[in-house]
């Protein structure tokens, strides 16, 4: 069966995270796991790090300033879960190219 309505578009990622994975400490156990996906910490980097307004780092993934807003409000849900209830928060996923150019003619690299 294919998957029904408009496909997604690759959003554009410049920099690949260090690290893919944040645990908390002082917890006994393996603690639950929440998945942050590549776009949303983009969106993050771009708009809480570096502090960019978000029509400047929509541009910058190359989507429109609403679909960042809504990838930037499912990040900060997707961290604020992750503290509140002491879960790992693994960064991976979604449709994504890491590139640092600025012109993008070649094709999608990276699908996961």
């Amino acid at each position: 069966m294919r998957p029904r309505g408009r496909p997604k578009k690759y959003r554009i990622v410049k920099v690949d995270p260090k690290i893919s994975q944040f645990s908390p400490r002082g917890r006994a156990g393996r603690p639950d796991e929440v998945e942050l996906k590549m776009d949303e910490f983009e969106a993050l980097r771009l708009a809480d790090h570096q502090d960019l307004p978000q029509k400047e780092a929509a541009k910058s993934m190359r989507i429109s300033q609403q679909t960042f807003s809504r990838i930037l409000r499912r990040a900060h849900k997707t961290v604020a879960k992750g503290i509140t209830t002491g879960s790992a928060i693994r960064i991976q996923g979604g449709q994504y190219v890491i590139s640092s150019r600025q012109d993008l003619s070649e094709k999608p690299a990276n699908q996961i």
